[in-house]
């Protein structure tokens, strides 16, 4: 499993912004830049939807105030289901990753199978990212939702 210290596994993700699909790589994404990166299991699900993205939502500015480039959230679900999701919640100003083959999941230990229900997802977590290095990683407790939240997060930017 990934951990502090490490560096990013290179992968390749996908991303609708805009009504413009690009398959953006890890280096692209978190090259030169602090990021605050979430992950979820799923979009539309019950926590993910009603705290864990709102969370980021409203704070934004203060991470931003904070020097945090950008906010990205991942989950095993392809762009159209993550754009559609970040349009749903006002997240316009978050990097809204779709992980649809779950390759950074795997790669970074964060993968967790769900069988019928879902499939390979990813667990609950957030890092704060700096120039592709990890500086900081909250992974969440199965069913839990209380290290990865905004709240959390801005606190260690």
């Amino acid at each position: 499993m990934l951990k502090v210290g490490d560096t990013l596994p290179e992968v390749t993700f996908s991303l609708r912004k805009d009504g413009i699909s690009s398959n953006p790589s890890t280096a692209d994404i978190f090259a030169g830049k602090k990021i605050v990166l979430f992950a979820v299991p799923g979009a539309f699900t019950p926590t993910c939807s009603e705290s864990h993205l709102p969370g980021y939502v409203t704070l934004v500015d203060k991470f931003k105030a904070k020097g945090v480039d950008a906010i990205v959230c991942t989950s095993v679900n392809d762009a159209f289901v993550m754009s559609a999701w970040g349009d749903a919640h006002n997240a316009e100003h978050l990097v809204m990753l779709a992980d649809g083959g779950a390759d950074f999941a795997k790669a970074t230990g964060m993968a967790k199978e769900t069988a019928t229900f879902g499939g390979t997802r990813s667990v609950r977590y957030a890092m704060l990212v700096d120039d592709g290095v990890v500086k900081v990683l909250n992974v969440e407790a199965p069913g839990k939702f209380a290290v990865s939240d905004a709240e959390t997060m801005l606190a260690v930017c």
